[in-house]
């Protein structure tokens, strides 16, 4: 049985409680940094295996910028908050008031403000699971990378060592007015994490 069939739908209900109390975290410290009210939408959160995760974002050779870091403590992994260069510069242009001229070189500042919304939100995220959860997990200083999907994936792998073989996947939506901006935000604990993660939550895992 693979892990995607041990989910009963109370189970299910657990990742997404995540998730909304993750968003929650995220709109809060957006609006705090941005000194105005940031909506989000109710996540979607799913489970992906691996080689999936590409797929999720438009394929391997989708271009995309990508913030991510290294999970460290009780339950260590990788963590992954993933824009398309459209949502990128929606983000920017409705958050922060910057307006890409070229999104294939991106300025300093504007790169600094994306690096910093990644990891306001990617902390958010994590913070609610170690919360829900009850198990320490501290973030590494976050990288950011401008490439093709897989090609960041592969990256990941490469710097951090080898990944599971599954992620939890949370879909957010940011709301501006009539834009809606998405993001994708993957954590990908190490193969011995999972079962620990899971057995926090309630899940059994054989």
């Amino acid at each position: 049985m693979g892990l995607f069939d041990r989910f009963a739908d109370f189970q299910v209900d657990v990742l997404k409680e995540v998730g909304n109390i993750g968003a929650g975290h995220a709109a809060t410290a957006l609006s705090k940094l941005l000194d105005k009210p940031v909506d989000m939408l109710v996540p979607q959160v799913r489970m992906v295996a691996f080689e999936e995760i590409a797929d999720s974002v438009g394929g391997d050779e989708q271009v995309v910028i990508a913030i991510f870091l290294r999970v460290e403590g009780e339950t260590p992994g990788n963590l992954f908050f993933i824009l398309s260069l459209d949502s990128a510069k929606k983000l920017l242009r409705n958050l922060v008031g910057i307006d890409v001229v070229d999104d294939e070189h991106y300025t300093e500042m504007e790169l600094s403000a994306l690096s910093e919304i990644g990891n306001i939100l990617a902390g958010s995220y994590l913070s609610s699971l170690a919360d829900f959860t009850r198990l320490y997990m501290s973030p590494t200083v976050p990288s950011l990378a401008i490439d093709m999907a897989g090609a960041i994936l592969s990256y990941g792998l490469l710097q951090f060592g080898q990944m599971g073989d599954s992620a939890l996947l949370i879909d957010t939506k940011f709301l501006d007015g009539n834009d809606e901006i998405e993001g994708h935000f993957f954590l990908i604990p190490d193969p011995e994490s999972f079962d620990k993660i899971f057995a926090a939550l309630g899940v059994e895992t054989p």
